[in-house]
């Protein structure tokens, strides 16, 4: 058995990037998505989808702003640690 190896899609760029993965037919890699917009989630390929800052954004996006981008993955926290677990690489793609 391979390494687990997971790629997670930060932000909208990091969505696309994923998304382009996928459709290439790049296997052996769980692919996650992370956003704070709820809508770009919706159209993310990956496999699991994590929504970062809910309370923060109520799903409506950072705007492009740093720090409500930084809040908003501190609040996920304990979901992003969950989402990664048992990984033996990540891999960030973010934008």
């Amino acid at each position: 058995m391979g390494a687990r190896i997971k790629v997670i899609g930060i932000g909208g760029g990091g969505g696309n990037a994923i998304n382009n993965m996928i459709r290439s037919g790049l296997e052996g890699v769980e692919f996650i998505a992370a956003n704070t917009d709820a809508q770009a989630l919706k159209s993310s390929e990956a496999e699991v989808k994590l929504q970062l800052g809910d309370e923060l954004t109520k799903g409506l996006g950072a705007g492009a702003n740093p720090e409500i981008g930084e809040a908003a993955a501190r609040e996920s926290a304990e979901e992003i640690r969950k989402v990664l677990e048992g990984a033996d690489m990540v891999f960030v793609t973010a934008g």
